[in-house]
């Protein structure tokens, strides 16, 4: 089983950038796909974006699209998700998942992902 651990969540104020880390131990998360995903207070969980396992193609929601990026280091078993220009509206807990399947697609269901990490609060002040 992989479990997930992410770190580098914060308080940050409008238009600054921030940096996710999702580090995977156990078994290897570097054969899947990898999925972000956030929820604010009172908000169903809402996908943020999936990257594929070799991390050459990605897919993101359109409220993030062309402010987050997703990499990932297969030496570190490490993904990460790289938010600029933050929003008040990105206010929410990031959580990174494993999708269920080791195959090259992206996925953006909640469904679709099996392990899921406990999740880092951003918090983004105007």
């Amino acid at each position: 089983q992989v479990q997930l651990v992410e770190s580098g969540g914060g308080l940050v104020q409008a238009g600054d950038f921030l940096r996710l880390s999702c580090t995977g131990s156990g078994r290897t998360l570097n054969v899947f796909s990898m999925g972000w995903f956030r929820q604010a207070p009172g908000q169903e969980r809402e996908f943020v974006g999936c990257v594929n396992w070799n991390g050459a193609s990605a897919l993101y929601a359109d409220s993030v699209k062309g402010r987050f990026t997703i990499s990932r280091d297969h030496s570190k078993e490490t993904v990460y998700l790289h938010m600029h220009s933050l929003k008040p509206d990105d206010t929410a807990v990031y959580y990174c998942a494993k999708s269920r399947l080791n195959d090259d697609n992206l996925y953006r269901a909640i469904g679709d992902f099996d392990t899921w990490g406990q999740g880092t609060q951003v918090t983004v002040s105007s």
